[in-house]
């Protein structure tokens, strides 16, 4: 593996668990009204773009990174809805 490869696999790994907070957050408090649906749906939007980008390049630490981002936000977005 190269030195860009280990870069961008940091990178991606940083910024996926960046949103592991507010999703640990959301459970344990079953509450969620402080969060922005549509913040979080902007964000969504643009992962999931990142992550199509990803796969049309066929760059494995965008794709990894974008995916499980997607999950996590995805999950925040479905307890903003479920909380209210």
């Amino acid at each position: 593996m190269d030195l860009i490869n280990i870069i961008g696999l940091v990178a991606a790994f940083l910024t996926t668990i960046s949103s592991l907070p507010q999703v640990i957050k959301t459970i344990k408090l079953k509450e969620a009204r402080d969060i922005s649906f549509w913040m979080w749906a902007l964000l969504a939007l643009g992962i999931f773009l990142w992550l199509i980008y990803g796969i049309l390049k066929n760059d494995f630490p965008i794709i990894l990174a974008n995916g499980i981002s997607l999950f996590l936000i995805l999950i925040v977005l479905g307890l903003k809805i479920k909380f209210k």
